[in-house]
């Protein structure tokens, strides 16, 4: 299978740079990343895909089975880096792909060098002695309502995920987004997402990580963020003076600004 039109890569920046690959969350494509893309185009090699079910992949390609699990989305992560034989790559996770990274790095360990984390939520479902987010009742009322109406789910859903109220325009366009995406496709990848688990996974983590969470955050709050960033020992925590669960749209400079630093290199 040709991998670079099943996922749609893009590769562009500075081809002597640190590889950054950037992968979308739920209900996004790559075209998620354009405001923080020149910042990073300038000092790295920035390879963007989307995952099958997303954006403009291949739509053949979609396996339920597949991409029931965080497991087949890292696995499209791991079949990009060695497609393009990518080397000490960093890899830029938003929201669930955060995790995805986490496992991505796991399957191919040759390819991955850090991870950045953005808006990482490895649980959404509060559990004893550990606040997520949401009651096992939201989550199960959230995904009744995407699955019986994913266009009024979208409209309905996007600000509050978006957040920065005065700034409809943004929620505008992840609404957009989530009303391009197939809604049987977004109905599993959905599923995947707010019900995963993924806390035990973190344990696995060895690379140099840094966590980014956005100071107000509906779906990742901010004890998610500090979470996460103690169960990876050596780990970065940096919490960016943005709103809302998509900081590489409502506050791109910053964004960038953290990640180039954590690179080690300047914009």
């Amino acid at each position: 299978m040709d991998i670079r039109r099943r996922n749609n890569v893009t590769v562009t920046g500075r081809a002597d740079g640190p590889v950054v690959l950037l992968a979308h969350g739920f209900g996004c494509d790559q075209n998620m990343w354009r405001l923080v893309l020149p910042a990073l185009a300038e000092a790295c090699r920035v390879v963007l895909f989307d995952y099958v079910g997303s954006g403009r992949a291949d739509p053949s390609a979609w396996d339920e089975k597949r991409y029931s699990s965080l497991e087949g989305y890292a696995l499209d992560a791991a079949e990009v880096c060695e497609e393009l034989d990518l080397r000490e790559v960093t890899f830029v996770g938003h929201s669930v792909s955060a995790m995805v990274g986490v496992l991505a790095a796991a399957k191919a360990p040759q390819r991955l060098s850090r991870l950045v984390m953005v808006a990482p939520s490895p649980r959404y479902i509060d559990d004893v002695g550990y606040r997520g987010g949401f009651s096992a009742d939201d989550i199960d009322e959230l995904l009744e309502s995407l699955e019986s109406n994913y266009l009024g789910w979208s409209a309905a859903m996007a600000p509050v995920i978006m957040g920065n109220a005065d700034r409809p325009e943004l929620g505008q366009e992840l609404t957009a987004s989530f009303c391009a995406t197939d809604p049987d496709m977004a109905r599993v990848f959905a599923r995947t997402t707010f019900l995963s688990d993924s806390r035990e996974d973190l344990k696995t983590v060895t690379l140099p990580t840094l966590v980014l969470e956005c100071a107000h955050d509906a779906i990742a709050p901010r004890e998610v963020g500090a979470y996460v960033h103690a169960a990876i020992p050596g780990s970065r925590l940096v919490t960016l003076q943005a709103t809302g669960h998509c900081p590489q749209l409502s506050a791109p400079q910053a964004t960038a600004g953290a990640i180039l630093d954590f690179l080690g290199t300047t914009q």
